[in-house]
């Protein structure tokens, strides 16, 4: 039978109030009180009943996640961080997958599942800023994601810009001199192709190369394809490059198979950089090196903020975070046999 929180009362030898002002945090509990309360918890095997004290609260106790690709490794590692922060802080989270379809977007902006969510998550690819500042929905979100918004929501993700700089400045620093880069794709310019992009011509500018536009390759998705079917154009120039920047990791293991099913050699014909951190990288052959962002921090710092914003809790005016990401090198462009890592 479930235990009840006058059981633990008379067991810890206080107040009701004081039980549950403890299992609740309400109020500020003295550490020796809140020691003998926690003690009689775990002696009588106490599980709170959370959708209860949710509805008591009029919420559900149910967080969305919205991602554009459920499929992509990228996505499922920050689904699975924030999956558990959510259960740690007594929410369940439900995911959301949109398939970057506009329409889709939209309609979670504009409240879809309101009634059984108490807030979202969003990593939105087609919407605009003027689309989330027209929103009128009032479910609390917090936006993910690496595209430029400016908009009153909390938003986190990395410098784009930045990361783009790093992965081409290691790419000079082995002397490659004709740096491609694949995953260009037509829309807002503040979305986060257009921004790696230009963190990829910027830092060819700061290392002295020339930008070319031949070595830059559009795709139709960020996929493996999509980088197989770019790579293949690539390396039909004249005079085709020697290194390459993947938008993700998905593209630059697809340029991989492509130098592979060539002849070619990586990273003694081509160097290739991804960016993600998937798992996948660090099986593939050879090892892929990448920009890797800390999807722990990112998927927990959301749900947190999403969290503040739902329970009402003191909390900052909506922030724009850039999580922390650093270059790791495997045998993509370091060749060897490296270990896994």
């Amino acid at each position: 039978m479930a235990v009840s929180l006058k059981e633990i009362a008379e067991r810890a030898g206080v107040s009701l109030a004081t039980v549950s002002n403890v299992v609740n945090g309400y109020r500020p509990v003295g550490a020796q009180t809140r020691q003998k309360v926690q003690q009689a918890i775990d002696e009588l095997g106490y599980a709170p009943n959370l959708s209860a004290r949710h509805l008591r609260r009029g919420r559900t106790g149910m967080i969305a996640l919205a991602i554009p690709e459920l499929n992509n490794p990228y996505f499922a590692e920050l689904a699975w961080a924030a999956i558990r922060e959510a259960a740690r802080l007594g929410y369940t989270l439900v995911m959301e997958d949109t398939a970057a379809e506009r329409e889709s977007e939209l309609m979670l902006l504009d409240g879809a599942h309101r009634q059984i969510i108490d807030g979202l998550i969003f990593s939105p690819v087609q919407i605009t800023r003027e689309d989330v500042l027209a929103r009128t929905n009032a479910t609390p979100m917090v936006l993910i994601g690496e595209g430029v918004y400016d908009v009153p929501h909390d938003h986190i993700a990395i410098d784009n810009i930045a990361a783009s700089h790093v992965a081409v400045q290691h790419l000079a620093a082995l002397n490659r001199r004709r740096i491609a880069f694949i995953g260009v794709r037509p829309g807002d310019p503040r979305q986060s192709a257009h921004l790696r992009l230009r963190g990829y011509q910027e830092a060819l500018s700061s290392v002295g190369l020339p930008f070319a536009p031949e070595l830059v390759a559009s795709t139709a998705q960020f996929g493996r394809v999509d980088g197989l079917l770019a790579m293949r154009d690539l390396l039909a120039l004249d005079h085709p490059p020697d290194a390459v920047f993947g938008y993700n990791d998905l593209v630059a293991i697809g340029a991989m198979r492509a130098i592979r099913e060539a002849g070619l050699r990586t990273p003694e014909d081509i160097a290739v950089v991804g960016m993600d951190d998937i798992e996948e990288g660090r099986f593939s052959n050879p090892t892929l090196t990448t920009i890797s962002p800390d999807k722990e921090h990112i998927g927990g710092l959301a749900v947190r903020a999403l969290i503040a914003r739902i329970e009402g809790k003191p909390v900052s005016p909506p922030f724009d975070v850039q999580p922390p990401f650093r270059l790791v090198t495997r045998e993509s462009t370091l060749g060897g046999q490296l270990p896994v890592g």
